[in-house]
């Protein structure tokens, strides 16, 4: 049975929550065992195990990581989660720069009520701008 607007927005705002954790096998419990994730038409990562180590690479990058839930939508039988992520680069070798981006992910949910296949897009030239001269740069 699909979810309706007032579970959507439950499970989303759990979903945020797990990225704010700093605990990213939070967020791979958000999808279903062979779920997939990718970004920008990068290879997915499949699986929790994969989907753990996607997110741990954001967690790493940005050791205080903050997402900010925007906007949830129906659009075409899928879910459309848009968020903000609020970081600083601080992690080994980083920049040290603060970055505030937003960008979406179209997700596709399963039979489970987890989420099947997660399509995120945001703008990378902004993103690695941000990285190298920080969001004000």
């Amino acid at each position: 049975m699909p979810m309706d607007a007032s579970q959507l927005r439950e499970f989303a705002t759990g979903y945020t929550t797990a990225w704010c954790s700093q605990d990213p096998s939070r967020v791979a419990t958000f999808f279903s065992p062979t779920g997939s994730i990718s970004a920008n038409g990068a290879p997915p990562a499949v699986g929790r195990l994969a989907i753990t180590e996607f997110a741990r690479g954001f967690m790493h990058t940005f050791p205080d990581l903050r997402v900010i839930l925007d906007d949830l939508l129906i659009e075409g039988g899928h879910v459309v989660y848009h968020w903000t992520l609020i970081g600083t680069n601080t992690s080994s070798g980083g920049t040290g720069h603060r970055v505030h981006l937003s960008g979406f992910e179209k997700w596709t949910l399963g039979t489970d009520r987890l989420i099947a296949k997660s399509l995120g897009h945001f703008d990378e030239n902004a993103y690695r701008h941000q990285l190298q001269h920080g969001c004000d740069g």
